[in-house]
């Protein structure tokens, strides 16, 4: 069969990485053309190969038709727009999370897309990671019963640049960063998240507030069932690239993660020392693959995708109602978020 023709459009560090997967490591799918309002950008791509198309306008992209599915990756805040006209183009669509700024921007983007009747699957790549599937698979087997209890770290180790932290183009660093986390313990748990309360501080990169952002946040969490959760996303981790998750159940603990990137352990006098993962490139590489390799079969099978426009707008409604309680101090109801 075939394989699929896929644009990708968005050349940022995002795009680029995702254009790299389809291009050299995603089976049954062919990178046909890119779009990026720079041409330096695409040309860089585009140098890897003869073949590939660059549009400047995406809008002559979406008109390709060698392009069957599209991968967006521009800014959060064109999702909105970006998505929509794929759909009305009738191209299958890959999101990168999260789906937009607020709820009802995400709720135009499902519209379009249900009335179009095209798929859409949200990039939510830890679903596709080994570790985190294994987990899941062992919570639905009932290896530590009933999960009760849940905390999702997510430690970058160094700030991003303070253009791309203001909120207005990234939503600030829990909709940004946190809301893997709270994709994550919907998925794990098998449970709504009912209520946050948030914490935050700026101490390692104070700057971070002139655009309105911080650089740690742990935000509390109870969920319609009963159980507890915490999430914890930072951007101070020095050390390396620090993801972590524990799941308690009644009759057991799951451990997810690691933070030793090379088996290599070194023993001296001095001690012992190992290195750290550190980026997400390397931790995450193969889900990144996985979950384009799901989106181009979903496609050619029409399957509907494991990470849909319902869990964008879950998480994103979690982490919108984590980022009101970040500014006005107090416990937020996600249901009230609107």
């Amino acid at each position: 069969m075939a394989s699929i023709g896929i644009g990708v459009i968005g050349l940022g560090r995002m795009g680029r990485v995702y254009a790299t997967h389809v291009a050299a490591q995603a089976s049954d799918a062919r990178l046909v053309a890119v779009s990026d309002s720079r041409p330096e950008a695409m040309a860089a791509i585009a140098e890897r190969s003869s073949s590939l198309k660059t549009y400047v306008n995406y809008h002559d992209l979406l008109a390709d038709p060698d392009v069957q599915g599209v991968v967006v990756v521009t800014p959060t805040h064109t999702h909105r727009e970006v998505v929509i006209a794929a759909a009305q183009a009738g191209k299958a669509i890959f999101c990168e999370k999260p789906t937009a700024l607020t709820l009802h921007e995400t709720d135009e983007m499902v519209a379009a897309v249900e009335s179009a009747g095209v798929m859409f699957q949200v990039g939510f790549m830890r679903r596709f990671d080994h570790a985190y599937a294994n987990a899941k698979k062992q919570v639905e087997a009932g290896a530590i019963g009933d999960p009760v209890v849940i905390r999702s770290i997510g430690r970058d180790p160094f700030r991003t640049s303070l253009e791309y932290a203001n909120p207005a183009v990234s939503g600030g660093l829990i909709l940004d960063m946190g809301i893997h986390d709270f994709d994550l313990l919907r998925w794990l748990m098998s449970d709504e998240v009912e209520r946050v309360y948030t914490e935050v501080a700026s101490l390692v990169y104070p700057e971070l507030q002139d655009v309105g952002d911080v650089d740690n946040a742990m935000i509390n969490v109870r969920f319609t069932r009963g159980g507890l959760g915490n999430v914890e996303v930072s951007r101070t981790a020095h050390y390396g690239y620090d993801i972590q998750c524990n799941v308690i159940g009644t009759k057991g603990a799951l451990q997810i993660g690691y933070l030793q990137h090379t088996p290599v352990l070194t023993l001296t006098r001095e001690g012992a020392r190992h290195d750290v993962v550190p980026y997400f490139q390397e931790r995450f590489g193969q889900a990144y693959t996985a979950q384009i390799e799901h989106f181009v079969e979903c496609l050619r099978d029409g399957k509907q995708p494991s990470a849909t426009h319902i869990d964008a707008r879950a998480a994103l409604q979690a982490a919108i109602a984590a980022t009101i309680s970040q500014h006005e101090g107090r416990i937020v109801n996600v249901a009230d978020v609107k």
